[in-house]
């Protein structure tokens, strides 16, 4: 399995029982599994089997899903809705008594919503007809949002593996530097204890081992470098497992962060310093490409 986007794009369109439809389905990048739908007056019960689809094929992102109906057979029976109008005239009369206008036009009537409808929806058996050839169109939208989302995901897998391995080679050059070496580490540790002997006044032996083990712990950067290889080492474990684990790399993008501020702080060579900039840099890339990640 591979990793997947959460940017895609997806359009089926198809015709069945008078009407022609068209899905649109839009997906970008967010913390969690964000739907939201635009369907059509009368339409509005697809969404809970939507909903449904949706969360069975995508973990994340924010998607959106776009209804759009257009009838084709406009010689469809229309009925007037009395239960509606006669609603509606009822109001209309008791406006009257409190107001001083002029009575409604019967076109004004028949355009509001509810009053006209067409007698085909009656017709139990084209409504069925019709919500299954719109969900069987969804579904191939659908289909091809997921293959969208991985075939996206490929390329942001590439790129993710170029900025591991700019990481990898800048922590090589980290312990190569001259103030990662035992040598260089013992210099300044023995430099430093020679400062600490000849202060005045002079500081008594076990304080003495106190301020040596901590010039040894901040000089030492050892185990940031272990960890931010072993990061690595577990961020292309999970591209190489693949599916929902943008999450799980956005965690592991912090704490290689955390490390590299450590290995900054740490630093008193020049060279070093430059190297830990650039690791922030690179981890700051890949950071951003990992927020795409399903």
């Amino acid at each position: 399995m591979s990793v997947a986007s959460m940017t895609g794009f997806a359009r089926a369109e198809g015709q069945d029982s008078g009407i022609g439809w068209v899905w649109e389905l839009k997906s970008v990048n967010a913390k969690a599994l964000d739907l939201r739908f635009r369907l059509p007056a009368g339409y509005e019960g697809l969404e809970l089997q939507l909903r449904a689809a949706f969360a069975e094929a995508l973990k994340r992102g924010a998607v959106s899903a776009n209804l759009t109906i257009a009838r084709h057979d406009s010689g469809s029976p229309l009925r007037v809705n009395r239960a509606a109008l006669n609603a509606l005239l009822d109001l209309v009369k008791q406006l009257s008594a409190e107001i001083d206008v002029a009575p409604p036009r019967l076109d004004g009537l028949l355009a509001v919503k509810g009053v006209l409808e067409s007698g085909e929806e009656d017709d139990l058996a084209i409504r069925e007809r019709r919500q299954a050839a719109l969900l069987q169109g969804f579904a191939a939208a659908l289909k091809d949002l997921a293959r969208m989302r991985l075939a996206e995901g490929k390329r942001l897998a590439s790129a993710l593996e170029a900025r591991l391995a700019e990481i990898t080679d800048l922590v090589a050059n980290a312990e190569k530097s001259a103030a990662a070496q035992p040598e260089a580490i013992k210099a300044r540790l023995k430099q430093m204890i020679a400062q600490l002997i000849e202060a005045v006044p002079a500081l008594p032996e076990d304080r003495l081992a106190q301020e040596a083990a901590l010039i040894v712990a901040r000089d030492d950067i050892r185990e940031e470098l272990d960890r931010l290889t072993a990061h690595v080492a577990a961020s292309r474990a999970l591209i190489a497992e693949g599916g929902a684990v943008g999450r799980r790399l956005d965690f592991l993008c912090q704490e290689l962060n955390r490390e590299a501020n450590t290995l900054g702080a740490k630093s008193g060579d020049l060279e070093l310093t430059r190297i830990g900039l650039a690791l922030k840099a690179a981890i700051e890339q890949l950071r951003e490409q990992v927020q795409n990640v399903e």
